[in-house]
C-alpha cells in the first residue's frame, strides 16, 4: 500500500495485521481523489475526517495533496503506533491522530468542522449508517461524506436521510460513495 499522489507520492504505507483492517485499494482511492479533484479543486482548504482511520491511507492521501488539516480517529494501539510514526516520518504536522472511539469522538468534534469526512468501518459491523448520521453534523456547508461498505447504497436509504448520492462505484467487492446533505 502507499500514497498515490501529492507530495509524498509514492510512499508506503505500512499495514499491520489486525483484526478487521481492510485498507482502501489503491484503485479506489485513485477513483475518489478524481472525484474530488472535480468537486473540490481546491484542496489546500480543506479539513477532513478519518473516522475509522486503519492504516491512514485515506487520511495521509488527503494531506499529501495539500490539505489544510486532517484528522485521524483510531481505537487500536497497533494501528495508533503505525499512524503516529508514519505522522512522524512524513513530518505531517496538518496531520492529528485522535485515540478514541469513532462514536465518542464525534460527539467531542466541532460541528460544521469538516469538509469532506471518510467512513470505511469494518464491514459487517453495522456501523456505516450510524457513522453516516453522527457524521452530518459534522459537515460544513457544501461538506462531503465518503463511505466505503460491501453493499451499494441506495438512493431510497440515502433520501431518507436527507443525503443525495453525488457519486458512487464498485471495485471487487468494495462500493464506494459520496454523498452530500441536501440541506448543505
Amino acid at each position: 500500500m502507499r500514497i498515490i499522489g501529492g507530495a509524498w507520492k509514492r510512499t508506503p504505507i505500512p499495514v499491520a495485521d489486525a483484526p478487521g483492517l481492510r485498507p482502501s485499494p489503491d484503485r479506489v482511492r485513485e477513483t475518489l481523489f478524481n472525484w474530488l479533484a472535480h468537486l473540490r479543486p481546491d484542496t489546500a482548504s480543506l479539513r477532513g475526517l478519518d473516522l475509522f482511520a486503519g492504516a491512514g491511507a485515506l487520511g495521509f492521501e488527503l494531506a499529501s495533496r495539500g490539505a489544510a488539516k486532517v484528522v485521524l480517529v483510531e481505537r487500536q494501539t497497533q494501528l495508533l503506533r503505525q499512524l503516529r510514526a508514519l505522522k512522524e516520518r512524513l513530518d505531517a504536522a496538518q496531520v492529528e491522530i485522535v485515540a478514541g472511539e469513532a462514536f465518542a469522538v464525534t460527539a467531542r468534534l466541532p460541528r460544521a468542522g469538516f469538509d469532506l469526512v471518510f467512513l470505511d468501518p469494518p464491514f459487517g459491523a453495522g456501523l456505516l449508517w450510524p457513522a453516516i448520521e453522527a457524521s452530518i453534523p459534522l459537515l460544513a456547508a457544501g461538506g462531503l461524506i465518503y463511505a466505503e461498505s460491501d453493499a451499494p447504497i441506495t438512493p431510497a436509504d440515502a433520501d431518507m436521510r436527507g443525503l443525495d448520492i453525488v457519486r458512487a462505484a464498485r471495485a471487487g467487492r468494495v462500493c464506494f460513495h459520496l454523498l452530500q446533505a441536501r440541506n448543505a
